[in-house]
């Protein structure tokens, strides 16, 4: 289903995100994961919807996967879980029947290891 180049320009540039990312296929497979999800135990080649105790068969209330893919366009959407804001993104590669999917705020929602853009400011003005 996937070519290694593909999964190597994913890793490239999605290893290093501060939040978990998946490559999605539009039949919900997970092909790939970034560093982060993979370390949060994010496993590949299951359904992207298995994550989640809240889906309703085989989709989640609030997914926009299907909008992204027929719109091939960029879907975002923002809610909170676990008391922590996430915006989420749906994200349809060129020509291809795949999505990148994550979301902003997800790593703290998990109790990841979190971005912390104060101490990235703190940093630029040392």
């Amino acid at each position: 289903m996937m070519d290694q180049n593909m999964l190597d320009a994913f890793q490239m540039m999605w290893g290093p995100f501060p939040e978990p990312v998946m490559l999605v296929h539009k039949n919900r497979t997970i092909l790939a994961v970034n560093d982060l999800a993979r370390s949060a135990g994010i496993p590949v080649e299951t359904k992207c919807f298995s994550l989640n105790p809240e889906a309703r068969g085989a989709a989640c209330q609030h997914c926009k996967a299907n909008l992204a893919l027929r719109e091939r366009r960029t879907i975002c959407t923002e809610e909170t879980q676990n008391g922590k804001r996430i915006i989420g993104y749906w994200m349809p590669l060129k020509d291809e029947d795949i999505y990148v999917h994550f979301g902003v705020g997800t790593a703290e929602a998990m109790g990841c290891q979190p971005c912390h853009p104060e101490k990235a400011q703190e940093l630029v003005t040392l």
